[in-house]
């Protein structure tokens, strides 16, 4: 019986010898690099000859250009476009082209459409009303495709050519090769869709009084864009995610009611044809008005021209050149009203157009927030290159084209509003204005990376925003993300997601890169480092197709700020930003050695009596009390004595002696790395704001310490005070602890206090 112990213990010294084994090989297995300041060079594509390392279009950079000459005639009777275009395909790329695509957006609101049937549905509603049980249940599906008339080659011939739902390929006689130019025709007409029935980022409005108002886009048959990176972009267009386009020039001659007044992108060739001379006079007075709008048509006018509907027709001529996409607005409703804006010397005509319904709201404030807009993007990004911009007034829609915009924003029936629709209607007209920087004229692809339009606009539709309303709430800050950051991660993607399947597609694609950029802007990289940088990328990649490596490496070269830990983290990643204070440690003086100290010279092999008389030792405070027996700097008399013996240009240089220590560790619960942004609250009631760079977090993710030596007692320490790092959780922010701060109205209470 005596052996079975034995053996017992062998095997348990057996199994604890392997087993420490085991641990041993397991802390020399390797790993890779998971540390978050790691470069992004396993994630962004290798530079080459056409997308340099540095963020800027290559030696061998190419993009195409489609001419286009349209004629279009809009049917008011019917509701219906009919239009026929020329297009000239020029081929500026080394690839030989078997075919080309073209966008086909209106086959979307096909009957055969397959967008409705890609949505998931749920019968959740207990009830309607009869209003709505028709339109739930008995109305017919709108028909709104486009009807091909012809595909023709330029001498007239047809052209294969097949369609697969919002695309059709053109199947060319023979390859076109690089340098070369492909001429050829369509002929199309489609239902228009009325945007508060059916829906839409274009159509008509419908009034009580029997008119329309036609906001019109996407209306013709437009080329892909063919690339260095993805060749066709030719990706099924769903509704959401918007749309990749080449640069080129546009002849269009539109027909429309002889009685409606009509803007549209590109420059009006034949005013004499289409306006009256009161208004043609008017028009001269706007472009040298720079203070206050002036009205080319009066309320009183439009109201007049509602009442009744002429049987005749205008045919309206604009040419542009160097617009990636074409939209109209045109209606017999419209006030129209303008002024001249000076963008660095050169005058730009601000406009708006808008039925009586946007009135006083629209009056007060259109066209004003048109030419703010276009004074603030340029100051960021580059000189505004077009002669005009164009905010249209429909009752539902915000929508961007090149030069014209679609806007909500309708005050009640009775002509009064809200703060919450003037604020609303603001922030609509300087983020669609603002689209014609982006991607009007930084041409990103949309139907990949939303954000590189829809955040980049809306970050600096921020600063715009803010400089025509300081108090403006812009919506975009860094504390407007935190409830989406901090919410359910099953609805959250990455920022670097299409924008077809993101869960909440406005925090994803709008609101946490502008927030992002903010961030980036005022507390990590600075206004001035910043502005240089964005505005180096802006100017680099005008007119051309940029890419978000592009943008990346462009903010780094351009500021010399190394920035992947950034991008990873705030735009690869769902990872929520939380830096708290885990501990706070006060130290005082003694002559005697501590615990820590008697192990710090066991560490090193010291003897501490040999330096009797020689140490000063540091002691940490228990209980928030200061023993009585703690020293004061004049007790160490070996260290007034070496201050005295410092020459006198050595003693100019050293400050005063400190008082008062204290140890700071800052945790980090959130997987995003971001500066510790510190407000030091002293006993004699002054602060301080210190500001640690993200790159304190480099050795190690979890937490990190820093000492304060101070002349002054210390009485608390806020982390984040002004809500710059979308921190989700601020009850672990302030020492000593504050009750109840995981609200943000409440924490900004407490910090003023």
């Amino acid at each position: 019986m005596k052996k079975y112990p034995q053996l017992f213990l062998l095997l348990l010294l057996g199994f604890t010898t392997t087993f420490a084994q085991q641990q041993t090989q397991r802390n020399k297995q390797g790993h890779t690099d998971q540390n978050k300041f790691r470069q992004l060079k396993d994630v962004l594509a290798t530079p080459n000859e056409t997308r340099t390392a540095s963020g800027a279009p290559g030696h061998a950079y190419t993009q195409q250009q489609v001419d286009y000459t349209m004629n279009i005639r809009l049917d008011e009777d019917k509701n219906q476009i009919f239009g026929d275009e020329k297009i000239v395909y020029h081929n500026n790329s080394r690839d030989y082209l078997e075919y080309l695509w073209v966008q086909l957006d209106q086959n979307m609101r096909a009957k055969d459409s397959k967008t409705p049937d890609a949505k998931s549905e749920r019968f959740n509603m207990p009830f309607n009303g009869p209003a709505m049980f028709t339109k739930n249940n008995m109305k017919e599906r709108f028909d709104g495709g486009f009807n091909i008339d012809y595909v023709k080659n330029e001498n007239g011939t047809a052209l294969s050519h097949s369609i697969n739902r919002t695309m059709m390929r053109i199947n060319l006689p023979k390859p076109l090769a690089p340098g070369d130019v492909f001429k050829f025709a369509i002929k199309w007409h489609y239902n228009i869709n009325d945007i508060n029935i059916d829906g839409g980022r274009s159509g008509l409005e419908t009034f009580p009084d029997g008119n329309n108002n036609y906001t019109i886009a996407q209306f013709y048959p437009r080329l892909c864009v063919y690339d260095n990176v993805e060749g066709w972009q030719n990706m099924q267009f769903w509704g959401r995610s918007e749309f990749a386009l080449e640069f080129g020039d546009f002849d269009v001659k539109i027909t429309v009611p002889a009685d409606h007044i009509l803007e549209a992108t590109g420059e009006l060739q034949n005013p004499k044809d289409v306006l009256s001379k009161k208004q043609q006079s008017r028009l001269k007075l706007a472009e040298k008005s720079f203070k206050d709008p002036v009205f080319i048509v009066t309320e009183e006018e439009s109201v007049l021209a509602g009442k009744t509907k002429s049987k005749e027709e205008k045919t309206w001529h604009f040419k542009a050149d160097k617009v990636r996409d074409y939209a109209f607005a045109s209606s017999r409703k419209y006030i129209w009203d303008a002024m001249a804006v000076n963008i660095n010397g050169r005058p730009v005509m601000a406009i708006s157009l808008y039925p009586k319904e946007g009135n006083p709201l629209w009056e007060e404030h259109s066209t004003r927030v048109v030419a703010n807009t276009l004074e603030e993007y340029s100051k960021l990004t580059f000189d505004y290159p077009y002669s005009k911009a164009i905010s249209v007034h429909s009752e539902r829609q915000g929508m961007e084209y090149p030069m014209i915009c679609f806007n909500y924003g309708r005050p009640d029936p009775d002509g009064t509003y809200s703060e919450r629709t003037k604020r609303g209607m603001i922030g609509v007209i300087t983020h669609e204005v603002g689209h014609n920087f982006f991607p009007m004229i930084v041409n990103s692809d949309e139907r990949q990376w939303t954000w590189m339009d829809e955040g980049l606009n809306s970050f600096v539709e921020t600063l715009a925003e803010l400089d025509y309303d300081p108090d403006f709430i812009t919506g975009n800050l860094p504390k407007d993300i935190v409830p989406y950051m901090g919410g359910d991660q099953s609805y959250i993607s990455p920022i670097m997601s299409h924008g077809d399947y993101v869960y909440q597609f406005g925090p994803n694609a709008y609101t946490k890169p502008a927030a992002g950029l903010y961030m980036l802007r005022q507390t990590i990289m600075g206004p001035e480092l910043f502005d240089y940088a964005f505005r180096t990328y802006s100017q680099r990649w005008m007119f051309k197709h940029p890419t978000p490596a592009d943008f990346f490496r462009t903010m780094e070269d351009a500021s010399a700020m190394d920035l992947d830990w950034f991008w990873r983290g705030w735009f690869y990643t769902t990872d929520y930003t939380d830096i708290g204070i885990k501990n706070v440690k006060q130290f005082y003086l003694t002559d005697k050695p501590t615990k820590e100290s008697k192990e710090a010279a066991k560490k090193y092999n010291m003897n501490l009596a040999d330096f009797e008389g020689k140490l000063i030792y540091y002691a940490q405070v228990q209980n928030n009390n200061i023993p009585k027996d703690a020293k004061s700097i004049s007790d160490f008399k070996f260290l007034t004595d070496y201050l005295d013996s410092l020459p006198k240009k050595e003693k100019e240089n050293l400050k005063a002696v400190p008082k008062y220590f204290y140890e700071v560790t800052f945790e980090k619960p959130g997987g995003l790395v971001m500066p510790i942004i510190l407000k030091i609250l002293y006993e004699d009631g002054t602060t301080e704001r210190k500001m640690y760079p993200a790159e304190i977090w480099r050795y190690n993710d979890a937490e990190v310490s820093k000492v304060f030596k101070t002349n002054k007692a210390i009485t608390g320490f806020i982390v984040d005070p002004d809500l710059e790092t979308a921190d989700v959780d601020t009850s672990n922010n302030t020492w000593p602890k504050m009750e109840d701060t995981n609200s943000f109205d409440k924490f900004k209470q407490k910090v003023k206090e």
